[in-house]
C-alpha cells in the first residue's frame, strides 16, 4: 500500500515485482555512478584552466569512450530482456479469473468453476467503514490463493482500460475485443490495490482494483460460500 511522500516503489509481494524493484536499483545505480562522472568532468573542466594535451588528440580515449557505454547498455539490457520475458512465462496456473472493465466498474468470471463471478463497483465515500480506503476500496473483492500461479485474462465492454496492481508487478491492457492475459502468484497473504490505469471517460478515477491473498483452505470456504450464495 502506498502512503503520503513516498519516494520509493510499494513493498513486492510477487517474485516478478521483486525482481522488477531489483532490476530498478541496478539501473539506478548505473545512471547515478554516470551522473557523478559527467558532473566530475563538468566541474573539472570549468575550475581549471590546465589543458592536458594527451587528452585532446588520443586513440586511446576514444577507444574508451566508444566501448565502456556499449559495454553498460550490455549490462542494462541483459537484465530486463530476462525480466520481460520472466513476465511473460505462465507455467501451468492453478486458478484462472477473467477480469472485464466497464464504464466504470470491474466484473470478475472464476472459470473454472461453474458460476463464480461477480461485479466489483468502489465503495462511495459517504459508505466507508474506518480502516477503508478512499477511493480504493470495493464493494467485492477478487480473491486469489496465496502461493498459487494465477492467470488472469483481461478484456473489456466498451472502451479502452488497464487492470494495474503495482504490489504485484501486475499491469495489462483491457482491449474490447481482444482477450490478453497476464499471471502473477501472490507471495504473502494481504489486501492489494490498484486502479484502471488506462484513462477510459468521466470516471476512471473510480474503478478501484482489490486483491486479497488468502490462504488456500480461506479460499476454498469463501468459494463455496459465493457459489451457495449464486
Amino acid at each position: 500500500m502506498a502512503h503520503p511522500s513516498q519516494l520509493g516503489f510499494q513493498d513486492a509481494a510477487s517474485p516478478v515485482m521483486e525482481e522488477l524493484l531489483h532490476f530498478h536499483d541496478h539501473a539506478l545505480m548505473i545512471v547515478l555512478l554516470i551522473s557523478t562522472l559527467v558532473l566530475y568532468i563538468i566541474v573539472a573542466m570549468v575550475s581549471t584552466k590546465l589543458t592536458n594535451k594527451y587528452i585532446l588528440d588520443s586513440q586511446e580515449i576514444e577507444i574508451v569512450w566508444t566501448v565502456l557505454p556499449a559495454v553498460i547498455l550490455i549490462l542494462i539490457a541483459l537484465p530486463s530482456l530476462r525480466l520481460l520475458y520472466l513476465m511473460d512465462e505462465i507455467n501451468d496456473p492453478h486458478l484462472t479469473i477473467k477480469a472485464m472493465g466497464h464504464q466504470w466498474y470491474w466484473s470478475y468470471e472464476y472459470t473454472d468453476y461453474e458460476d463464480l463471478g461477480f461485479d466489483s463497483y468502489m465503495v462511495p465515500t459517504q459508505d466507508l467503514v474506518p480502516g477503508q480506503f478512499r477511493l480504493l476500496e470495493t464493494d467485492h473483492r477478487m480473491v486469489v490463493p496465496v502461493e498459487s500461479p494465477i492467470r488472469v485474462l483481461v478484456s473489456a465492454e466498451d472502451v479502452l482500460h488497464s487492470w494495474a496492481v503495482p504490489s504485484l508487478g501486475v499491469k495489462m491492457d483491457a482491449v474490447p475485443g481482444r482477450l490478453n492475459q497476464t499471471a502473477f502468484i501472490a507471495s504473502r497473504p494481504g489486501v492489494f490495490y490498484g486502479q484502471c490505469s488506462e484513462i477510459c471517460g468521466a470516471n476512471h478515477s473510480f474503478m478501484p482494483i482489490v486483491v486479497e491473498a488468502v490462504p488456500l483452505e480461506h479460499f476454498e470456504k469463501w468459494s463455496t460460500m459465493m457459489l451457495e450464495d449464486a
